[in-house]
């Protein structure tokens, strides 16, 4: 079968099938004229890379995996799976327990401003709003949210979207599924262009949701950079993204105003 045949059978789309040709995961043979042709078994793959990448498997351990998965013995791609499994789940233990820090964070510094009085005179120090609430006093007050691993990483990983393939994972139905929770999630978002992409302020409370979309978004398209960004009532969340991808970028979260 063409390409063409081969995205809609899938629900891959053709740029995503060529991407995964040069990365070594999809062969593919070519016709007299120079068309990719597919056979059958391509079906069968897409849908294994496709399950590996729902499981956060980077593209390098999806190839090796597929090495054993074609020899056919269930229990080498058993045994070789369960570790890597098991370190992707401790590493999304981890991000867990730091977003549910920081929402319980967001709570408490909420409940406090609740608490305080209202005061037809200026603010000032006696108002309280600088003032750590108690269950976060002499602990690390977020401002700033990066989305990257919990380890400290290096300059060179954090500018690692501009340099990755601008290729998306999700299938047909997945992406259509992603693109209604981001439009969900960013309704009523003030939109304003920012150098190589957008930045979208909302409501605070909206904080958890977006981090949690976001991180999955890096997952299967790891050339968006976002970062988080509170200011007091507000939440502006920023979105990169290289030249290829602006177009994508622009497809998930609209355009600007």
């Amino acid at each position: 079968m063409r390409i063409s045949q081969l995205a809609e059978r899938s629900g891959v789309p053709a740029t995503t099938l060529r991407f995964y040709e040069g990365a070594g995961l999809l062969p593919a043979d070519r016709s007299p004229a120079g068309y990719r042709l597919y056979g059958e078994a391509a079906v069968e793959r897409l849908a294994f890379i496709g399950a590996a990448k729902h499981l956060g498997l980077p593209l390098e351990e999806i190839g090796e995996l597929l090495g054993l998965w074609e020899a056919g013995a269930c229990r080498d791609v058993k045994a070789d799976l369960r570790p890597r499994l098991a370190a992707r789940l401790a590493d999304a233990d981890a991000r867990a327990a730091e977003l549910a820090a920081f929402t319980a964070s967001l709570h408490t510094a909420l409940a406090h401003l609740d608490a305080l009085p209202d005061r037809a005179s200026r603010c000032d120090p006696e108002c309280g709003f600088l003032t750590p609430p108690p269950a976060a006093a002499g602990g690390p007050h977020p401002v700033d949210v990066v989305l990257a691993p919990s380890r400290q990483v290096t300059e060179a990983e954090a500018e690692r979207w501009r340099t990755v393939p601008v290729a998306c994972s999700l299938n047909g139905d997945g992406l259509h599924e992603r693109t209604a929770q981001w439009r969900e999630a960013v309704d009523g978002a003030v939109r304003t262009s920012v150098a190589e992409g957008l930045r979208l302020t909302l409501p605070v409370d909206r904080t958890a949701r977006v981090a949690e979309l976001a991180a999955a978004e890096q997952e299967c398209c790891p050339f968006f950079d976002f970062r988080l960004h509170l200011d007091g009532p507000h939440l502006h969340l920023e979105v990169r993204a290289p030249a290829d991808g602006v177009e994508l970028l622009a497809d998930l979260l609209g355009h600007t105003a």
